[in-house]
């Protein structure tokens, strides 16, 4: 008997007939002889439906009741997936996060998971019930709600298993798999039987939306097998993510990723003395401003130093206004700004053991005319910033220099 946790998001579960749906394939796990725990979303559109209510009422409501107002999304989930198994003649049993002690720390909004007792879960799975656990909250030690920020449904769902010592963590989304880049730029986009945990935070981190970081890092950590199917289809076999020893055939590139989430910044003409770049990345940090790629070009006959940085796009003007005091600052020559960027990422832990794969991007994308703004480099991946006008081809043209349209 193999102990499952299973995933649900918001599209998965965003009306009766298909909460009904996921019910009949929660009692197919079932009768094949599992025992299975179920970690659900909200219905879709409900968390933004919620906030849109509070914002009517206040500007800016406190955090803390912000957590009991969208803790409340999942509740609904839960009743009614039980109630859908009940009716199946699957016995089930629905808990709040607070329930089976979810325990985070107090940061309301965006907590931290502590620990999870997994007494209730376990008296629940010995009686013969599926445990159906509200995603994406938990409690605090004074026993406040929290929640754990955008995604955070799968951070649950992993560490339910990880607690549970569970065979497998299946998520379940409206994506049938982890794919080489995006299907919807490069047609010939092909679904991988199984990524590293390496693989796919990168992935996730460069702007690959299947899977929330958070809980990637969680699966890594715990050595939690995870896989990612749809909800949508018939019998899907999806993309299992694990610790790189388990996948035998290693790719030079995985994948793909692209962020379109992207502005660069330049302050030109910094005189190039210590601690100048403190005291360009200070005033941004203070505020609170991410920030991704760097790169710092130095003059040597004037002594000065090009400063360059890229920052998510909703921070673009806050991060404008604040170089420019800075430039003044500094004296320096002048800002130059680019909202029109995007980053495009290969992906591969083959990278480790090949020589040339830079090399082998730069020459396709200036066969295709592209240039490149900033690169930046790690042990299994190459990421580049170019104009976003290129975007599609660039994706296109490297999917297929490097053969992953093909097994």
């Amino acid at each position: 008997m193999a102990l499952i946790v299973q995933k649900y998001g918001g599209t998965s579960v965003a009306s009766v007939e298909r909460i009904q749906a996921v019910a009949e394939k929660i009692k197919t796990a079932v009768n094949a002889g599992n025992q299975l725990v179920v970690s659900v979303s909200a219905m879709s559109g409900e968390t933004n439906r919620m906030t849109e209510l509070a914002q009517e009422i206040q500007a800016a409501p406190s955090l803390r009741e912000m957590d009991m107002l969208l803790a409340t999304g999942e509740q609904v989930t839960i009743a009614l997936l039980s109630m859908a198994l009940h009716q199946l003649d699957c016995d089930a049993i629905s808990y709040l996060g607070s329930q089976v002690r979810i325990v985070t720390d107090s940061e309301h909004g965006k907590a931290r998971i502590k620990s999870i007792d997994d007494y209730r879960i376990r008296q629940s799975l010995e009686a013969g019930k599926v445990v159906i656990v509200a995603g994406f909250q938990g409690v605090d030690e004074d026993g406040h709600i929290t929640t754990l920020g955008r995604g955070g449904s799968d951070t649950t769902a992993v560490a339910l298993a990880a607690a549970l010592q569970a065979d497998e963590c299946q998520i379940y989304t409206d994506v049938d798999g982890v794919y080489t880049t995006d299907p919807r730029i490069e047609p010939n986009a092909r679904k991988m039987k199984s990524v590293s945990y390496e693989e796919m935070l990168e992935m996730a981190s460069l702007g690959s939306k299947v899977l929330q970081i958070r809980s990637v890092e969680f699966a890594s950590k715990y050595k939690v097998p995870l896989r990612v199917l749809s909800s949508l289809i018939e019998h899907p076999v999806g993309t299992l993510i694990t610790s790189e020893e388990n996948i035998m055939e290693q790719a030079i590139i995985s994948g793909i990723a692209h962020n379109k989430d992207e502005a660069k910044l330049s302050l030109i003409g910094v005189p190039d003395k210590p601690g100048i770049a403190f005291k360009i990345l200070k005033n941004i940090s203070d505020a609170n401003i991410e920030v991704d790629m760097i790169v710092q070009s130095v003059s040597a006959r004037e002594g000065l130093t090009n400063f360059a940085f890229t920052v998510h796009r909703t921070d673009f003007i806050n991060a404008q206004n604040i170089l420019q005091k800075v430039c003044d600052e500094l004296a320096a020559k002048g800002v130059q700004t680019d909202d029109k960027v995007v980053k495009v990422s290969l992906v591969g832990i083959g990278m480790r053991s090949h020589a040339g794969i830079a090399s082998q991007m730069f020459e396709v994308l200036h066969n295709e005319g592209i240039n490149i703004q900033m690169i930046s480099t790690s042990e299994i991946k190459i990421s580049v910033v170019i104009d976003e006008k290129y975007l599609e081809l660039a994706v296109r043209s490297l999917h297929s220099a490097f053969d992953l349209d093909k097994e």
